[in-house]
């Protein structure tokens, strides 16, 4: 790892190709644009399969908002986290507990490793990364060009390599077998020329209820996640940002004296600053916007020029961000006109010392929530996340790769009024059972050797259940391990084999489809998540009153309702009929003296094989 570093260095310094990045007659090469979470996972699955990777982070700091801030991960249910995010989780919280020891405070507040400082999440990527040899990384490198040729396919196109550099000149090209786009902005994506969209599809286009009337330009609100602390020892208060003027900020005192907020910072509602509970590690808070609050964070409408803007567009975006955001907080603690209560419980708070070191105290990262979308073979919308009729499980994809619990999600997508006391619209938060998603969200139509695990293909509302962080390491890693099948085959993505694909998936701990009574690690965790891929897991159960379990606390439940295998539960007569049918089209044929559901997915299981 280090010999690929070193020469990284000594060939930007020379400004000459890096074709020697990779081996010598490397089978197949993977070359993975933004080292986000789904860019990390895609590297660490292809690098698993063999492949030679090169991944490329614009900035100075891997991770994406995992390591910028969002450090209270969005899911519902444990046991909806598996593959590389659960890998993941599970060293945060070996950290934690060697450390500071077994149940210590830290342990227990990293909640089984998904409530990680940024700092430690940062230093556990970098380990992962570097635990594959074959893995290069470059960063504070950007894409400036894309070379296209004609692919394999009919009218298909192929890239056959790509131009980086920094913000004066072009500094390397790459040549690779297959590219992964894992930006939240698909900007490899776009300068390939693949179709996307930016705003809001009309209700009628994909029938969605949570769509408006008509299609827009609106993009839901970015705002940024600060890690903040009342720990005076390593608390640092915020300056006045460049550009901030008082007046900005007035509006917000007669929201103060009206009752509307309570105090500055708290959770859920009725204050300025959401401090998520439980705190996480070491008395540190993940900050965020307060959904549907009378004061937001989130700026709809600020960010409009982001996903296609060059860097200089969105570096004024950034910093319109910070002005506001950083500015409220400075006028909340230092403005005589605060109120005293309010303006001393604003100033308990501040920055981590030991934090963004390198970025005085701050993220680096705005918080992305969508841009660019690929419009490729599977359009993800609102119906993909909903029950089966009849059924506890969501519709069923034969070709799932990933699956998650959230739900579709949006913070806004504009605001009416003024900026404080107004009201953010295109809002929603809908609870949905756990879903799964198809490969062909990741795959661009005409495009043969391009995957997109950030910018992926859905509708807006679609992507809003979509856009979190476990599941984009979930389509990371599969985008890595599909990659490396496309690339040792010489195929076009789109031909690849979905249910080898799967079968690689299953074999890494990474589900295709929700199961709560086993777990990644079990013997019979690979049978069940194939048996999942045939359609065995749906119709087992009905639809529940609720979709998720009960509440845990805030936004965390227990297991949902309804997704158990119940391997030991005897076969009653119609499952046993319907599961013999799905084995038949399958081709399989096993011992009709069966007993319980496990004795036959396990027999099914040995059988394909």
């Amino acid at each position: 790892m280090m010999k690929l570093l070193q020469l990284v260095v000594t060939c930007l310094a020379l400004t000459i190709p890096v074709t020697t990045l990779f081996a010598e007659d490397p089978t197949h090469t993977v070359v993975i644009y933004g080292a986000t979470p789904a860019g990390i996972a895609a590297a660490l699955s292809a690098a698993d399969d063999g492949a030679q990777v090169v991944l490329i982070e614009p900035t100075n700091r891997i991770g994406g908002l995992v390591t910028n801030g969002l450090s209270h991960t969005d899911f519902h249910s444990l046991q909806s986290l598996t593959g590389a995010f659960w890998d993941f989780a599970q060293r945060v919280e070996g950290y934690y507990v060697k450390t500071y020891g077994e149940n210590s405070p830290q342990h227990e507040a990293c909640f089984h490793g998904t409530f990680g400082e940024p700092k430690v999440n940062l230093m556990v990527f970098e380990q992962m990364l570097a635990e594959r040899p074959t893995i290069s990384l470059l960063k504070q490198v950007r894409l400036r060009g894309v070379q296209t040729s004609v692919g394999q396919r009919d009218q298909s196109l192929r890239i056959d390599s790509i131009r980086l550099g920094d913000q004066e000149k072009t500094l390397l090209g790459l040549k690779a077998d297959v590219y992964i786009d894992a930006t939240h902005e698909g900007d490899l994506m776009a300068m390939a020329k693949v179709p996307w969209r930016v705003g809001r599809e009309g209700r009628e286009e994909y029938g969605e209820s949570l769509a408006p009337d008509t299609g827009d330009n609106q993009l839901q609100a970015y705002n940024f996640r600060w890690t903040m602390t009342q720990d005076e020892d390593n608390r640092i208060l915020p300056q006045a940002p460049q550009g901030y003027q008082r007046e900005d900020f007035v509006g917000v005192l007669g929201h103060l004296n009206s009752g509307a907020i309570e105090k500055i910072f708290d959770y859920p509602s009725k204050c300025i600053f959401k401090a998520q509970t439980p705190l996480l590690p070491n008395g540190k808070c993940d900050i965020n916007d307060v959904s549907r609050g009378v004061v937001r964070l989130s700026l709809p409408g600020k960010n409009l020029g982001w996903p296609d803007g060059d860097l200089a567009t969105r570096q004024k975006i950034f910093e319109e961000h910070v002005r506001d955001q950083v500015g409220l907080l400075y006028f909340l603690q230092n403005d005589d006109a605060v109120p005293e209560k309010f303006h001393d419980e604003a100033r308990t708070w501040g920055f981590c010392k030991d934090e963004f070191q390198e970025t005085n105290h701050f993220p680096d990262q705005l918080y992305v929530r969508e841009a660019r979308r690929m419009m490729g073979q599977h359009v993800y919308t609102q119906q993909d996340s909903e029950c089966a009729p009849g059924d506890a499980r969501a519709v069923f994809h034969a070709t799932s790769i990933a699956s998650g619990d959230y739900g579709n999600n949006c913070h806004g997508t504009f605001h009416e009024g003024s900026r404080f006391g107004g009201k953010h619209s295109g809002e929603f938060y809908n609870p949905v059972p756990a879903y799964q998603i198809p490969y062909g969200v990741l795959v661009p139509k005409d495009v043969d050797n391009l995957l997109v695990c950030g910018a992926v293909s859905s509708s807006h509302v679609g992507f809003c259940a979509l856009r979190l962080e476990p599941i984009w390491m979930s389509l990371g890693q599969a985008a890595g391990h599909a990659a490396t099948q496309a690339g040792k085959l010489k195929k076009p993505v789109q031909e690849i084999d979905v249910p080898s694909l799967q079968r690689r998936l299953h074999k890494a701990g990474s589900a295709t489809i929700y199961v709560t009574d086993v777990r990644p690690g079990d013997p019979d965790f690979e049978a069940v998540q194939w048996w999942g891929s045939l359609g065995g897991l749906h119709g087992l159960e009905p639809t529940p009153k609720s979709p998720r379990g009960k509440k845990l606390h805030g936004q965390y439940c227990e297991a949902f309702p309804g997704h158990e295998v119940k391997l030991d539960e005897p076969l009653t007569e119609d499952v046993k009929a319907r599961w013999m049918e799905i084995l038949k089209g399958a081709g399989l044929t096993i011992s009709a003296d069966i007993k319980t559901r496990g004795d036959l997915i396990r027999a099914g299981w040995a059988a394909q094989r």
